[in-house]
């Protein structure tokens, strides 16, 4: 699965992260704990088992996002739609194993009504988003392989 990239809103970021790709896939697939390691994300809550077809909520920002996983394959690819506030997104973390770590890319695109109208401002906003949502995945990730 891949963003959107003809969407009128799409971001994409990389970071390379000093854990193996198991542990890395613990934090972003563990989908409860979310607020517990990035404050933007205030709740979090799978409805089901780590599997594509189930729904979270979560909440970041100003709207609860209903999400559905579309792609779940351990430990390189976590993707998944949403809607809130007439936007429909997409989001993609893959992994890949890289020299004792791990490089996640990123990418989200936002379409819709609201994300056509107020193009700009969103684009800034998704892209303010990604680089401190990975940089928080890097400290959890290191802090996790740390402690092993």
């Amino acid at each position: 699965m891949e963003a959107n990239y003809s969407a009128p809103v799409v971001a994409s970021d990389q970071i390379d992260i000093d854990a193996d790709p198991a542990t890395v896939w613990g934090v972003i697939s563990s989908i409860d704990t979310w607020p517990s390691w990035n404050p933007a994300i205030k709740t979090a809550s799978l409805n089901g088992p780590l599997a594509e077809g189930t729904t979270f909520r979560w909440k970041a920002g100003p709207g609860t996002v209903t999400s559905t996983l579309r792609q779940v394959t351990p430990p390189q690819v976590l993707a998944w739609t949403g809607r809130t506030l007439g936007i429909k997104a997409v989001h993609v973390y893959r992994l890949e194993p890289r020299e004792g770590g791990t490089v996640v890319y990123t990418a989200e695109s936002w379409e819709g009504l609201t994300a056509r109208l107020m193009r700009r401002s969103m684009q800034r906003q998704l892209e303010n988003a990604l680089r401190p949502g990975l940089e928080r995945l890097k400290e959890e990730s290191e802090r996790r392989a740390r402690s092993h």
